[in-house]
C-alpha cells in the first residue's frame, strides 16, 4: 500500500511592491503553523518518504521551519525542489503525479491550492472541498503503478490542521469569553453557554492528540460547567439537571486517566526519574502505549452518535425557560451564602486532617477547593487576595494528587510480567523516594490557615 501525504503551505504575507506571488514569504503566523505541524507530519510517518515541495518561497520556508523541529540533516537525502510543483492546476499536479517512480512508497508533497484540493478530491470524492494553510491530508493507495491512478482509487484516512495540532493557534479562533455585565443570570447563562462551545470547539484538538493542552482546556470547560451546575442545584430545583450534571462528571471522568498520562510522560521527559536507561525507556514505553489505548478510546467515545446528542441536549438545556427561571434565583446574596457553607466545610474538613490521613481525605480537600474557586469565580466581588490563596492550594493539592497518580502508574508498570526483579527494585525505590515528596506537601496542607479567617 501506498501512502501520499498532501499539504497546502502555510500562511503567506500578500505580495507588495515588485514583489512576485514565487517570492511571497511566510507571515508569522504562517511559521507557528508550519512549526506545529511537524509533530503532526512525524507522527503520520510522513517524513520517511520522499518530500516534494515547489520553489515557491512561502513552500521552501514551510519546509525549513518543519526541518527546524527534526534532527539536523534529517531531510537531505529525501528532499526535492521542484518547478513542477509550482501550480494552481490540479490536472498539473495529477500529470506529475503520474510520473513518480513505482519504487516510492511515501510521497509528502508541500504545494498550492487550487490544485491540492482538486487533485484530492480526485483522488477521494469524500475529501473536504477546504484545505486552510499548514493543513495537511493523508492518503493510501493500493500499491499499482502511480501512473496508473484510477479516479476514486484513494482512501482519506487522515486530516489535520494547525489549529487542531496547536491550541495556541486554536485560541486565536476559539470562542470569546463574554463581557461580565449585566445581571448575575445573564452573565451566568452566558458563561454557561460559553463553556459548551469551547467543549464542542475543542474536541477536533482533543481527537487530534498532538497537543495535550486541548484535553486539559476540554476537562476545564466540563468541570466549570458542572460547577456551575451544582451551584444553581444548591440553590433551587430545576428539572433535568442532576441528569446532565451526571453526563458532564462522566466526560470529565473518561478524561482523566488520558490526562494524567500526558502530565506523567510530559514530566519525567523534562526531568528523568532516577531509574536506569533500560527501565526509564520501559516505562516510557510502557506509558505511551497506554496514553494510544486511551486516546483511541476516548475518540470512539468522541466520534459515537450518543455523544453527539449529549452535546446537543446540553445547548438546548442551556437555553430552556426552565434554565432561565433558575438563573433568576441565582442572586450574589444566595451564591455567598452557598460559597460560606462550602468554605466552612473546607475548614473542618483541614482541620480534622493529621499527618495519618488517608491520601483520599486530600484529595476530597483538593475537590472541595476547586468547587469553592469555581463558585467563587461566579462572584466578581471577591477579592484577588482570596482567590489567589484558592489558586494556591488548588496547585498544592493538585501536586500532591499528581504524586499519588505517579506512584499508581508506576507500580501497575512494575508489576508487568516484562520488568526482571531489579527493574522491580528500582521502581520500588523510585516510589520510595515520591512518598518524601508527598511527606512534604502533606505537611504544607496541614500548616494551612482557615479560608474563613
Amino acid at each position: 500500500m501506498r501512502h501520499l501525504y498532501v499539504m497546502r503551505h502555510a500562511k503567506a504575507k500578500q505580495p507588495s511592491g515588485n514583489m512576485t506571488d514565487h517570492q511571497r514569504p511566510l507571515r508569522k503566523r504562517g511559521k507557528r503553523q508550519a512549526t506545529a505541524m511537524a509533530p503532526v507530519l512525524q507522527r503520520w510517518q510522513a517524513l520517511e518518504g520522499q518530500v516534494y515541495v515547489s520553489t515557491a518561497a512561502r513552500t521552501r520556508e514551510t519546509l525549513d521551519d518543519i526541518a527546524a523541529q527534526l534532527p539536523e540533516s534529517a531531510l537531505i537525502n529525501q528532499l526535492h525542489l521542484d518547478d513542477a510543483l509550482y501550480t494552481f492546476d490540479g490536472e498539473e499536479l495529477l500529470a506529475w503525479l503520474n510520473a513518480l517512480p513505482d519504487e516510492l512508497e511515501k510521497v509528502l508533497v508541500i504545494g498550492h491550492n487550487p490544485a491540492l484540493v482538486d487533485l484530492a478530491r480526485w483522488l477521494d470524492e469524500a475529501t473536504p472541498t477546504s484545505l486552510p494553510t499548514g493543513s495537511v491530508l493523508h492518503f493510501t493507495l493500493p500499491f499499482t503503478p502511480w501512473s496508473a491512478m484510477e479516479q476514486g482509487c484513494a482512501e482519506l484516512v487522515g486530516r489535520l490542521t494547525p489549529e487542531e495540532a496547536s491550541y495556541s493557534l486554536f485560541k486565536r479562533l476559539a470562542p470569546k469569553p463574554p463581557d461580565r455585565k449585566g445581571s448575575t443570570s445573564k452573565q451566568l447563562r452566558a458563561m454557561l453557554t460559553h463553556q459548551c462551545r469551547m467543549v464542542r470547539a475543542l474536541e477536533p484538538g482533543v481527537m487530534a492528540g498532538v497537543d495535550a493542552e486541548f484535553l486539559h482546556q476540554y476537562r476545564v470547560n466540563l468541570r466549570r460547567s458542572r460547577a456551575v451546575g451544582e451551584s444553581i442545584r444548591s440553590i433551587t430545583k430545576v428539572p433535568g439537571l442532576k441528569k446532565i450534571l451526571k453526563r458532564l462528571k462522566h466526560r470529565a471522568r473518561a478524561t482523566s486517566d488520558l490526562r494524567d498520562l500526558d502530565v506523567f510522560l510530559e514530566d519525567i521527559a523534562d526531568t528523568p526519574p532516577p531509574l536506569s536507561s533500560a527501565t526509564y525507556q520501559g516505562l516510557q514505553q510502557w506509558l505511551q502505549d497506554c496514553q494510544r489505548a486511551g486516546h483511541q478510546a476516548l475518540c470512539e467515545q468522541l466520534s459515537a452518535p450518543a455523544y453527539a446528542e449529549e452535546m446537543q441536549n446540553w445547548q438546548r438545556f442551556i437555553a430552556s425557560d426552565d434554565v432561565s427561571k433558575a438563573l433568576a434565583k441565582l442572586t450574589p446574596k444566595r451564591i455567598k451564602a452557598v460559597l460560606n457553607k462550602r468554605i466552612a466545610r473546607h475548614d473542618e474538613g483541614l482541620a480534622a486532617l493529621s499527618s495519618d490521613s488517608s491520601d483520599t481525605a486530600l484529595h476530597e480537600l483538593r475537590k472541595g477547593v476547586k468547587r469553592i474557586r469555581y463558585l467563587a469565580d461566579l462572584n466578581p466581588k471577591r477579592s484577588k487576595p482570596f482567590l489567589a490563596e484558592l489558586k494556591r492550594r488548588q496547585r498544592l493539592l493538585g501536586d500532591f494528587q499528581d504524586l499519588c497518580t505517579r506512584q499508581a502508574w508506576l507500580s501497575a508498570f512494575s508489576e508487568s510480567p516484562d520488568n526482571d526483579s531489579e527493574q522491580k527494585e528500582e521502581c520500588a525505590s523510585w516510589g520510595a523516594s515520591l512518598e518524601k515528596s508527598k511527606h512534604e506537601l502533606r505537611k504544607e496542607v496541614l500548616a494551612l490557615s482557615p479560608l474563613a479567617r
